[in-house]
C-alpha cells in the first residue's frame, strides 16, 4: 500500500557496512561553533539499524544541538553526518531531497501540544505526514492513518478528535504516529517523555520499546534522565559542555561510570523513597 525505497536506496545504506547489521548513522568529528560559543566539540558515533543510542547531558550539554544537525535543522560547523550511506552536506536542498531525508530520519519533539496543529484533527494530522511521502489515494491514506493510530494504542475514535481533548501523553502518541507515517529507518527523541509524569513515562516508553520489536527502526533518544536511560537505550554517550566524556553499552555505563559527571548526574536521579527538601524561611 506504501511506496518502499527503490534499490539504489537499499544498496547504499547496506555498503554503510560489511557484514553484521548495518550502521545508519555515523558522526564523525561534528562541530557546532555560534559566534564565539562552542556548542558541539568533536563527537563521534554509530547507530546501527535496530539499536537504540541515548544522548545524556545536562541543559547546555550540546545534546538538543547534535539531535538538530543529524535533522539538518543546523548545519554543522565542521565534521561529518552520513544517514543510511549518503553524507548529509549543509546548504539549500531540493523539496524532493528534504522529502527523501524525512523519509530517512524522523523526530518527535518534547512538547506534542505544541508540535502538534492545534485546530487539526488527529486523523488528518496523521494523512497529512501520509500525503507528503506516499502516493495514496485518499481512502487508503484514511486506513493507513487508523492503522497507525491503533499501532501506537489510540483508537478510531480519537482520529476525529482535536489535539487539546486529549492528555498528553495521548499527544505524544499521536506525535509519534505522525513520525512513523513517514516509515523512517530512525527516529529521534528529544526529551521526549520529559513533560510526562512518571506513569505516563513508563507507558510511553513500552510502547517505543514494542515499535522497535516490531520492525527495524533505530532510536536517538535525546534526555537528561539517567532515570529512563537503561529502559530506552542499548548505547549511551554523555555530553558535556559540547563534548562526549563517556560512552559504551548502557547497562555497564549506568552500573560502573567511569568520569565524574556521569557519576554525578547518576547520584542525581531520585531514588525510591526519595522526598524533596523542603524550604525553610529565615
Amino acid at each position: 500500500m506504501s511506496e518502499r525505497p527503490d534499490q539504489t536506496q537499499l544498496s547504499d545504506a547496506r555498503a554503510a557496512s560489511e557484514g553484521g547489521r548495518t550502521s545508519v548513522i555515523e558522526v564523525e568529528g561534528l562541530r557546532k561553533v555560534y559566534g564565539q560559543a562552542v556548542a558541539v566539540d568533536d563527537v563521534s558515533f554509530t547507530v546501527e539499524a535496530g539499536e537504540s543510542l541515548a544522548v545524556v547531558g545536562e541543559s547546555g550539554s550540546g545534546k538538543t544541538t547534535v539531535a538538530r544537525m543529524l535533522l539538518g535543522l543546523e548545519t554543522p560547523t565542521g565534521g561529518t553526518i552520513t544517514v543510511c550511506g549518503r553524507q548529509r552536506r549543509g546548504g539549500r536542498v531540493s523539496t524532493a531531497e528534504r522529502r527523501r531525508r524525512a523519509r530517512e530520519i524522523q523526530i518527535v519533539f518534547q512538547d506534542p501540544y505544541s508540535s502538534l496543529d492545534k485546530l487539526q484533527r488527529v486523523g488528518d494530522v496523521v494523512e497529512t505526514s501520509l500525503a507528503l511521502h506516499f502516493p495514496l489515494t485518499q481512502a487508503e491514506r484514511g486506513r493507513r492513518a487508523l492503522e497507525l493510530l491503533e499501532s501506537v494504542g489510540l483508537a478510531e475514535r480519537h482520529a476525529a478528535m482535536l489535539p487539546k481533548q486529549l492528555s498528553g501523553g495521548q499527544r505524544q502518541r499521536v506525535a509519534i504516529a505522525r513520525a512513523l507515517a513517514a516509515e523512517p529507518r530512525v527516529l529521534v527523541l528529544d526529551e521526549a517523555v520529559a513533560a510526562l509524569d512518571v506513569s505516563i513515562q513508563a507507558q510511553i516508553l513500552n510502547l517505543l520499546a514494542d515499535i522497535r520489536e516490531r520492525g527495524e527502526i533505530s532510536y536517538v533518544f535525546i534526555t537528561h534522565d539517567l532515570a529512563v536511560v537503561n529502559q530506552i537505550s542499548d548505547t549511551a554517550i554523555v555530553m558535556r559542555q559540547g563534548r562526549i566524556v563517556e560512552s559504551g553499552p548502557t547497562a555497564g555505563l549506568l552500573r560502573e561510570p567511569a568520569h565524574d559527571y556521569t557519576r554525578a548526574l547518576l547520584e542525581a536521579v531520585p531514588r525510591p523513597g526519595w522526598k524533596p527538601t523542603r524550604r525553610t524561611t529565615t
